[in-house]
């Protein structure tokens, strides 16, 4: 998992780009974290564009970010999603807790 960053306006973008599984999950939180700790935002958003594959890892990846983003009393926003991992978030229900635009906002590169 790769993932790159930019901040405008205290908002964070954080694009991830691979596969979020088991092997690869914690590291990909710590990442986040680390963009989130360093700058601080009032709203993260996670761009899904390029991720190829998720498992139900992900989900703790989203629910670990959306934690940390109410304990700065910010925002967190799921864009771009695929829909292969827009299957797994809408099954765990994450789309009731998190904004998330999908397959409508989606487009190949």
């Amino acid at each position: 998992m790769q993932i790159t960053s930019f901040l405008q306006d205290k908002q964070l973008t954080i694009a991830l780009q691979g596969e979020i599984d088991h092997h690869g999950a914690k590291a990909t939180l710590r990442m986040v974290e680390e963009k989130i700790d360093q700058y601080m935002p009032s709203q993260c958003i996670l761009d899904f564009r390029g991720v190829s594959f998720m498992d139900s890892s992900g989900i703790a990846v989203v629910i670990h970010t959306l934690r940390r983003m109410n304990e700065l009393g910010g925002k967190l926003r799921l864009t771009k999603v695929p829909p292969q991992p827009e299957k797994v978030l809408r099954a765990s229900g994450i789309d009731r807790i998190v904004q998330m635009e999908g397959r409508e906002a989606y487009h190949e590169v």
